[in-house]
């Protein structure tokens, strides 16, 4: 059994915490993933902004960061979503804000699970199992159903 904790720290984000934890649940039972801790923070512009300063040397804010801090055979993951971005999009794109932070939590879970986007087709690979899962979920095709910009 894994024990997942969801902490809501931004303001007019739709909260669906059954859902989302549902969704990790899925995505770590797919992936055979047992005995891990999954801690996922729903954050602003500003505390993701500095996170990703601090740990990645990036100016401003991203959609997700993900980190791992297993030790030994104790299998961590933290995952830091940015819920006022996840907001924005959705309305862009004409999907609900509920979706797109799944695709964020999705998108973080998979990195730490081995999967990686700095290749097209590494990314090609990723954004299709992201929509699988999404998909199967409940949540519909999220990312291959972006709107031209």
């Amino acid at each position: 059994m894994n024990a997942i904790q969801i902490t809501w720290q931004a303001e007019d984000v739709p909260a669906d915490e059954p859902a989302l934890e549902s969704l990790v649940r899925t995505i770590c039972e797919r992936f055979g993933v047992s005995g891990a801790t999954i801690g996922v923070a729903i954050v602003d512009d500003a505390r993701i902004g500095e996170l990703n300063q601090r740990f990645l040397g990036h100016e401003g804010p991203t959609d997700c960061l993900s980190f791992d801090l297993s030790d030994g055979d104790a299998r961590v993951f933290d995952l830091v979503v940015n819920g006022q971005m996840a907001v924005r999009e959705a309305a862009r794109r004409g999907h609900p804000g509920r979706a797109e932070l799944a695709l964020y939590v999705t998108h973080g879970l998979l990195h730490q699970l081995g999967f990686d986007d700095a290749e097209p087709e590494q990314a090609r690979r990723m954004h299709e199992m992201e929509d699988e899962i999404l998909q199967h979920a409940g949540f519909g095709v999220v990312y291959n159903d972006r709107s031209p910009l």
